[in-house]
């Protein structure tokens, strides 16, 4: 019996890592060229298409290709076909927004990942149609187990990078949407102890707001066994979180009584001030929430990732 493609697809979402895929049998076709990496420019491109009609379709705008999302989202796809494992942890244990942040990013990160093992054709042809039936598994799903659908067709995206990987016959594909809504100004090299560190920088379109600024924290990432990274599990962003709040205008305060953390003008720019509040050495995420109109919903637009040495000063 032919089994088809989508049963050994195997997909993992923002909240969930699925385990193994099932074997494909049937009769192994006779091709001659192997997919390589000069490959995966062309198959890049058309998954990005496949994501650009969708969400023209829902009426969204288009996501335009990120190289350093592509390079990241890359790094993680080798990782998992290298050593056999499907998930947002990497064999280093970070997660994605820790990944996009310390190779240079700033913007606000959500990722889709699938698996296809025991493949009968590894040519460019096979491979790509592999890459479509993988996306559209995801796409195709309903709700309530429809997170990758949404993070597909979510409205706040503006960027995507696309990692591909082929290890064997074992295909990983990598969908890193990103935010991009501010412009954050270069950071100090070096923090003095005990000193707040000021983030500054501008909404890219100054019509927006900065709505909130929470700051995360989390112990450093240690990599984990491969049997721990081969079990489903979900991420998200940590529990310990203190949350900054914009300055109430001149002679005005919020209900607890409190004036607000940081400064921002009806121009775009802000200036941030984020310290450290736990004593053991970890990672702090500050993560900017961002709403295009007043009565919209905010989400993230931005986010970036300081390591700090003992809780007395950051490590950037």
């Amino acid at each position: 019996m032919l089994i088809s493609r989508r049963s050994f697809l195997i997909a993992a979402g923002p909240g969930l890592a699925l385990g193994a895929g099932a074997v494909a049998s049937g009769q192994t076709p006779i091709e001659r060229g192997r997919f390589t990496s000069d490959d995966v420019p062309l198959v890049r491109e058309r998954v990005l298409q496949f994501i650009n009609t969708e969400r023209a379709d829902a009426g969204l705008n288009q996501l335009n290709l990120d190289e350093l999302g592509c390079k990241v989202a890359g790094a993680h796809a080798f990782d998992m076909a290298a050593h056999q494992f499907l998930g947002h942890w990497g064999s280093d244990g970070r997660k994605p927004y820790h990944r996009y942040s310390f190779a240079g990013g700033t913007d606000a990160v959500q990722e889709n990942v699938s698996r296809a093992d025991y493949l009968s054709s590894v040519t460019p042809n096979a491979i790509g149609e592999d890459l479509r039936d993988m996306h559209l598994a995801m796409y195709d799903e309903t709700p309530p187990d429809d997170g990758h659908r949404q993070s597909i067709l979510a409205p706040q995206h503006t960027h995507l990078g696309i990692g591909i990987a082929l290890s064997g016959n074992s295909l990983r594909l990598v969908e890193l949407f990103l935010a991009r809504y501010l412009q954050l100004d270069p950071i100090p090299r070096t923090a003095k102890a005990n000193a707040p560190l000021h983030l500054s920088g501008k909404l890219l379109d100054a019509r927006h707001f900065l709505h909130g600024v929470d700051v995360f924290y989390e112990a450093m990432a240690k990599p984990p066994g491969i049997e721990w990274l081969r079990k489903p599990r979900p991420y998200s962003m940590p529990d310990d979180r203190l949350t900054l709040r914009p300055k109430a205008p001149g002679g005005t305060a919020y209900q607890d009584g409190s004036t607000g953390d940081y400064e921002w003008s009806r121009k775009g720019t802000f200036r941030v001030p984020v310290k450290t509040f736990k004593t053991e050495p970890g990672i702090y995420t500050i993560m900017f929430w961002v709403r295009r109109i007043p009565a919209e919903k905010a989400f993230p637009g931005a986010e970036i990732c300081l390591l700090s040495n003992s809780g007395t000063g950051f490590d950037i």
